[in-house]
């Protein structure tokens, strides 16, 4: 008996404790709720009574189901349930730190995704083109095609687009390159929708997979009229 009581015996004590505390807490306040409702009948008053009830109201509950809960039984039977209730609280605990990590780990995952830049640098021979030309030049020249595959591709695009990022279509094709449809330019960057860089990187991707080069994708479109 005397391990067990050393066991939960801090447990108990501390309980009752937090308990009569919080009781008499609440009555210090308040002894009378109604009389002093009547007395401050301001709005803020009124919530200040009403927080004091609901606070000393969960302690009785916590207080009297205790006492149910336990009555007759001896010291060890006490501590259990103690040390059950403490049980649940840990485990309510860790269920939202795992909500928590959970949520953190998905927006760390969201912005993993979305590591394309907005803009790059522009090299001195693709000056003259600006904007989202620009940004294009540059991009091809760094995927090893020549000046005179961005020519194509200018062109191409001042077809489709007119280089601009938010340009939509009435059948579904989106962006710079005009994806059709524009969702499936996610595979470069979750910023598809907004992100000159993030089109122009898919678009090279496809022209390149498709047609090899940007002229023989501008070849195409000039005798069907699309590519």
């Amino acid at each position: 008996m005397i391990p067990l009581l050393t066991r939960y015996g801090a447990k108990v004590a501390a309980v009752l404790v937090l308990a009569l505390g919080a009781v008499i807490v609440v009555n210090a306040v308040n002894d009378k709720p109604s009389e002093e409702d009547a007395q401050h009948p301001s709005q803020a008053a009124a919530e200040q009574q009403a927080e004091a009830e609901e606070a000393y109201e969960e302690v009785r509950y916590l207080h009297v189901n205790y006492i149910a809960e336990t009555a007759g039984a001896d010291v060890t039977v006490k501590a259990e349930a103690v040390g059950d209730y403490a049980m649940d609280k840990a485990a309510g605990l860790d269920s939202a730190q795992e909500d928590a990590d959970q949520a953190a780990a998905e927006a760390e995952a969201a912005a993993a995704a979305n590591t394309n830049p907005t803009s790059v640098d522009i090299p001195s021979s693709c000056d003259e083109y600006s904007g989202n030309k620009a940004t294009g030049c540059a991009m091809a020249l760094e995927r090893g095609f020549d000046l005179e595959q961005v020519g194509c591709l200018v062109a191409l695009w001042d077809r489709e687009s007119g280089w601009n990022h938010l340009a939509e279509n009435s059948i579904g094709a989106y962006g710079i390159p005009q994806a059709l449809p524009g969702p499936k330019m996610e595979s470069a960057g979750s910023d598809w929708e907004t992100n000159p860089v993030t089109q122009i990187k898919w678009g090279l991707g496809y022209i390149e997979g498709r047609y090899g080069t940007p002229c023989e994708a501008w070849n195409h479109s000039e005798e069907v009229g699309w590519y």
